[in-house]
């Protein structure tokens, strides 16, 4: 699970609001209850003294009678929930109650992570990724291969829309299934319209659903923090590396859009290098033609991307413009 430290402490934090939001609830329960039933006051000071009783005995070093102890704190419970469904009680009201039962909201089982810590990693993950709302429609259970024809043949290749994106596909989900094994990156590029960004996110949801962080920046908004990282001009809790480098997967969507100058090239090495060397995956999405993208970035920024990254083209017709002649949107 790609975690960072402040990740963790941010969902552990969630557990400990979880343990005191229940504490106060059954401390509330406990003042309404005995309120109204004064005789649960009685049942406690029974419990109280045998437990004071038993315990007393054990630092005596003489054997306690549990059974008769396991006998009265019975009675005493039975009694309890008697009282409490005789007024119109739930009759498990005094009792603690848990969001997770399972690992009664510690997150952990046995030392072992609860599904409900996986679940809370998904939640921040989303939330963390800025892509939680349009991950809902734009995934592979709404991929449709009909917006890519089998009769438009790509010049160079000789193959249809259709097949070099059946072929994309399936490297894409073979990226997912690999993501733990092998580390790999994708390069889509192709004329505006084409599904590049929806693929990205296709594949983002299925790696947040397994736990994965993913972190989404257009090609403008990424260059536009690190312009306010290295000026200064950020908050200093808004550590760029955090987001930038650590996440399990950096998707920089539009490259090619942003205001390129010197100083983008120099970040876009910077941030493609040190991924590299951490083995953290990156999907970068570009309109631009391999021969316009290497004259427009720096031929070592080319050179990382062709020797590190799996190249897609997607070709075929723009597919809004095809939704808006089908009067879809």
């Amino acid at each position: 699970m790609g975690l960072n430290n402040t990740q963790y402490d941010t969902i552990m934090r969630r557990y400990s609001k979880r343990q005191a939001d229940n504490h106060r609830r059954m401390e509330e329960h406990r003042q309404t209850a005995y309120e109204k039933i004064p005789q649960l006051s009685e049942i406690d000071r029974q419990v109280t003294s045998a437990s004071i009783a038993h315990a007393h005995a054990l630092l005596e070093n003489t054997e306690p009678d549990l059974s008769s102890l396991k006998k009265q704190l019975e009675e005493c419970s039975l009694e309890r929930r008697r009282l409490l469904t005789a007024n119109g009680f739930p009759a498990d009201y005094l009792e603690m109650t848990y969001t997770c039962p399972n690992c009664r909201d510690t997150g952990y089982i046995d030392g072992k992570k609860c599904h409900c810590f996986r679940q809370q990693a998904i939640d921040l993950f989303y939330t963390q990724s800025g892509m939680k709302e349009i991950l809902e429609t734009e995934n592979f259970q709404h991929f449709s291969y009909e917006y890519y024809p089998e009769d438009l043949i790509h010049p160079a290749t000789g193959k249809s829309a259709r097949e070099l994106m059946k072929s994309t596909v399936a490297a894409c989900l073979r990226f997912i299934d690999e993501f733990d094994q092998n580390f790999s990156n994708l390069f889509f590029y192709g004329g505006t319209g084409l599904g590049k960004t929806f693929l990205s996110h296709c594949i983002a949801k299925e790696l947040i659903e397994r736990s994965h962080s993913v972190i989404y920046y257009s090609a403008f908004e990424l260059f536009d923090m690190a312009a306010q990282n290295s000026f200064g001009r950020t908050n200093p809790g808004e550590n760029m590396k955090d987001y930038v480098f650590d996440c399990d997967l950096l998707i920089i969507d539009d490259l090619g859009t942003e205001l390129t100058n010197t100083f983008v090239s120099s970040q876009l090495f910077l941030i493609i290098n040190e991924r590299i060397s951490r083995k953290k995956s990156t999907i970068i999405s570009t309109n631009l033609a391999l021969s316009a993208f290497a004259e427009t970035y720096s031929e070592r920024v080319f050179s990382r991307i062709t020797s590190n990254f799996q190249l897609f083209l997607l070709f075929g017709n723009d597919i809004r413009i095809q939704k808006k002649l089908r009067g879809m949107v």
